[in-house]
């Protein structure tokens, strides 16, 4: 059965396509190492143990901190955090209720924040500045307040 001169050209475009989409994806994740966050645990939402029951940032090494945050409906704990130049700050995170959203603009930190599961994602802070962390998860009415400040001095 023959093929129609358009079909042929529809089907290479399709073939095209799906080739651009690949490439993306393997340069993405073998050239530039952009991977999926695993999960680093899970945590009992309603009943918070250690760290979680204590949010707060912590220095563990000269230059290596560790920021561990709830998220709550509508509020980070903690909300502001001072962080010295040219230290690389390990976010975990959980939730107490609902699903929310973490992100920096303008780093590589994007995750979403699932009740019970904990996730973990690090960032370098190179230089001084004011950088928020916001909620881009729709989480309610008061979605628009969720956020929290970072100070790198």
């Amino acid at each position: 059965m023959p093929i129609e001169r358009l079909e042929k050209y529809f089907l290479w475009a399709a073939g095209a396509v799906l080739l651009v989409f690949f490439l993306t994806v393997s340069v993405s994740a073998f050239a530039w190492g952009m991977q999926l966050p695993n999960p680093d645990g899970r945590v009992d939402p309603e009943n918070l143990t250690a760290p979680f029951d204590k949010p707060e940032l912590r220095e563990i090494a000269p230059g290596q901190y560790e920021a561990v945050l709830t998220a709550q409906t509508w509020a980070f704990l903690p909300n502001k955090l001072d962080i010295p130049v040219g230290s690389t700050v390990t976010f975990k995170i959980t939730s107490k209720d609902i699903i929310h959203g973490f992100e920096i603009p303008g780093k590589r930190a994007n995750v979403m924040i699932i009740p019970g599961q904990v996730s973990t994602v690090t960032v370098k802070f190179d230089k001084p500045g004011e950088f928020l962390y916001i909620c881009h998860e729709y989480c309610g009415i008061a979605h628009h307040v969720m956020f929290g400040k970072i100070t790198v001095a």
